[in-house]
């Protein structure tokens, strides 16, 4: 495959995402990281040549362990938003995300093995919607309490609360 679906655009940067929605027992599957306060979605970025949906195929796999399968596509969000990250660190980024449901085999148990681009190791943490924890996207917690058999799209944009 490719590299990764990042772009410098002026003095930020373009990303292209792809984010597995994975349901068990009123529960979503998050990742979180040493380095952060937060939980953020299974998946990342598409490497040029692939497509969506073989990204978060590929996501799932590398984060999870398991091969799953796509039940739908669930949400599009685009975010700006200020990175956190050493190789990020301030600079603005304009990021499209494809957020798929996964169909979750029974027997399903996650074995998380994943680093962050700056060598961080990842874990992965079940979340009820109600639990006080800071997550990315936000709109998980109130849009998977209910899940609707459509395609919602969100904005999300930090740029208006500096």
């Amino acid at each position: 495959m490719g590299v990764d679906m990042t772009v410098p655009c002026g003095d930020g940067i373009i990303n292209i995402r792809v984010g597995a929605i994975i349901l068990k027992n009123g529960r979503f599957l998050m990742v979180g990281n040493r380095r952060s306060d937060y939980l953020y979605s299974v998946g990342g970025r598409l490497k040029f040549g692939e497509t969506a949906e073989e990204a978060v195929k590929r996501e799932v796999l590398e984060e999870t362990g398991a091969r799953m399968e796509i039940e739908r596509l669930g949400f599009v969000h685009e975010n700006y938003f200020y990175g956190d990250s050493p190789a990020n660190l301030g600079k603005l980024i304009y990021e499209v995300s494809f957020f798929f449901y996964m169909r979750v085999p029974e027997d399903f148990e996650p074995k998380g093995a994943s680093f962050t681009e700056d060598g961080s190791t990842e874990f992965l943490k079940w979340v009820s919607p109600d639990e006080d924890t800071t997550l990315y996207p936000e709109f998980f917690r109130t849009e998977l309490k209910h899940p609707e058999p459509t395609v919602k799209h969100f904005v999300t944009d930090e740029r208006q609360k500096k």
